[in-house]
């Protein structure tokens, strides 16, 4: 791990207000007088602690955490996993010679952590790993805040949590979107609800294998089902449980992957509206969509273009986010958890609800 010390710190804010680093595999960045560390995917404690003292923000979507960016005026000091030579190499940009400002510290285990006596503590590896390093941040740590990124896990499985409070990172909630869309149809009898979620793949993770990624494997807890379980959480926090009466999750495509790439999805909600979600990995045009039609209430949403039309009592509306940017989301449910306002987060009780769901779906599939 490598450490900027504060001379780069100030260097870096004389010349720009922002530092971005884009991580290889296994990467780690930390704030080290802040307790603070993140490491990229596929490390076997990939966790990131928080302070009230400064924040790190995340670029990118979480799946992949390839991108990182700092607000320095918040740190004394920034830990850094990376081959030194590449580290120069990106910061070459900035200008200066940081050879005598870089020294290294390094954290190697997860019995590392309770020392450190962390505020928040962030769990984005691999899903298949969660289960395993929220048990031992459960058993070790006493009233920290912990996010774990979603899924909670990559089954149910029981887990009691009394010593912390943890939270799942279904950051959509905070889609100003979805916001104004729960509002409007607070009260409203619903009759269907149309959601419709493609992306292609290979091209989540700029410069990396798609066949080498989480998303690929079984064992990782990769899967359409998973990893793009956003769409069934956000559609119980609108409109509640969901009953399931059919169910496809299965691949179909001629990705090189052995994870499921299609879910098809038809239910009801706990008001009788009727229920159609679709997912899948291999849409090469991207869409995100939800379509809600009611008494007195028609809605269409885009959630990759930011827009959202209304009609509620015969009264038309259209409405923009053009500068709502990917981040803004993570952002917001960051300060969330750190500020104790749990409106929009997902408790842990819900994560396992959803978790329910998707056991459930998986079993409707496989009848």
């Amino acid at each position: 791990m490598l450490t900027f010390k504060p001379k780069l710190i100030d260097e870096l804010n004389r010349l720009n207000s922002k530092l971005e680093i884009e991580l290889e595999e296994g990467d780690m960045i930390a704030a080290v007088e802040h307790d603070l560390w993140c490491p990229g995917e596929k490390f076997d404690y990939s966790m990131m602690f928080w302070h009230d003292k400064g924040r790190i923000e995340c670029g990118t979507n979480f799946p992949t955490r390839k991108e990182f960016y700092f607000d320095k005026d918040e740190f004394d000091d920034l830990s850094y996993l990376q081959k030194k030579e590449v580290l120069y190499e990106k910061l070459e940009t900035a200008g200066g010679d940081y050879e005598n400002d870089l020294s290294y510290d390094t954290i190697k285990s997860l019995e590392e952590i309770p020392p450190l006596h962390p505020d928040y503590v962030v769990i984005a590896s691999p899903t298949a790993q969660h289960y395993t390093q929220l048990k031992f941040l459960e058993d070790y740590l006493d009233g920290s805040k912990i996010l774990v990124e979603k899924p909670l896990f990559d089954k149910k499985k029981g887990l009691s949590i009394k010593h912390n409070k943890v939270f799942v990172g279904y950051n959509l909630r905070f889609n100003p979107m979805l916001s104004k869309i729960k509002e409007a149809i607070a009260g409203r009898r619903l009759w269907n609800i149309q959601i419709f979620c493609g992306s292609y793949l290979p091209d989540w993770r700029p410069g990396r294998n798609y066949r080498e990624t989480s998303s690929a494997t079984k064992n990782s807890g990769g899967g359409v089902l998973l990893d793009m379980s956003h769409e069934l959480d956000y559609f119980q926090w609108l409109a509640g449980p969901l009953e399931i009466n059919y169910a496809v999750s299965k691949k179909v495509s001629d990705l090189d992957i052995e994870t499921d790439d299609l879910l098809l999805l038809s239910g009801t909600s706990a008001s009788g509206a009727y229920i159609n979600i679709s997912l899948n990995y291999f849409s090469l045009r991207p869409i995100r969509q939800l379509s809600i039609d009611g008494e007195g209430i028609c809605i269409r949403a885009d959630l990759i273009a930011n827009t959202l039309s209304t009609v509620v009592k015969g009264e038309a509306s259209d409405y923009s986010w053009p500068d709502l940017e990917r981040n803004d989301t993570y952002r917001a449910q960051h300060q969330a958890v750190l500020e104790d306002d749990h409106y929009n987060l997902c408790t842990y009780g819900e994560g396992l609800e959803t978790m329910s769901l998707i056991d459930k779906i998986r079993t409707v599939s496989n009848q």
